[in-house]
């Protein structure tokens, strides 16, 4: 992919134009913020497609910044940290990030993750044989991406609404974790379990699905999960 516009956040101004390099050698356009709060400013004032997002900076940290942008844009982001700790990764994710990269990494790493979150944000399925899927009052529109719940709108990310999609049209069937790793972030994802795990929670809370009594979401657990059919 090249000519997407994406912005760097990192107070790591040696590493940040060492990454703002080879992303524009790769046909990305790039922009740069050195800490969260220009960051914020930037992502309210600029489109960007997507933003890479530092987790320790002076000031705002990464989690902070993830958190409010996720409150006016679902822009996808990929957050990097020196933390290798499973408890940071589940962190990052729950903050709203659609992926991440754990530092040191290597260039070509970042840059398949970016074409996968990419690739994510721009599925689009003109020859969908079921342009909608209806249950109770969740409607699902798979053309416009459009997710209401009682006639409410549903703000989700692109990797939010991929996995639902994957979910609502296998609904009745059991779908493996690593089934929805590499439907939704590709087949190079296949034991990280803790994405799907994360990202259904974050479904659940959207669609506001008990996952104690559900109606859409059931785990079958050390499988994966089950999209409920019925009305």
């Amino acid at each position: 992919m090249s000519g997407e516009r994406v912005l760097v956040v990192d107070d790591d101004l040696e590493l940040s134009e060492q990454v703002s390099d080879f992303l524009a050698q790769q046909g990305f356009e790039v922009s740069r913020a050195g800490d969260g709060d220009e960051g914020l400013a930037m992502v309210s004032g600029q489109r960007f497609d997507l933003v890479l997002l530092d987790v320790i900076m002076p000031g705002l940290d990464g989690f902070s910044v993830c958190r409010k942008i996720r409150e006016t844009s679902q822009v996808p982001i990929i957050m990097a940290t020196a933390i290798s700790d499973e408890s940071a990764k589940v962190q990052m994710l729950q903050a709203g990030a659609d992926d991440y990269v754990t530092k040191p990494y290597s260039l070509p790493e970042l840059h398949a993750r970016m074409n996968a979150v990419l690739r994510s944000a721009t599925v689009y399925s003109p020859h969908q044989e079921t342009p909608e899927f209806t249950k109770d009052h969740l409607k699902v529109n798979y053309l416009s991406h459009q997710v209401t719940v009682s006639g409410k709108g549903i703000e989700l990310t692109s990797t939010e609404f991929n996995l639902l999609k994957e979910l609502t049209t296998h609904a009745g069937e059991v779908m493996t974790h690593r089934a929805l790793l590499h439907a939704v972030w590709g087949a190079e994802y296949g034991e990280e379990r803790e994405y799907v795990r994360v990202f259904v929670n974050r479904l659940r809370q959207k669609l506001g699905d008990d996952p104690a009594s559900p109606r859409f979401i059931k785990t079958e657990p050390g499988v994966g999960y089950l999209f409920l059919k019925g009305p």
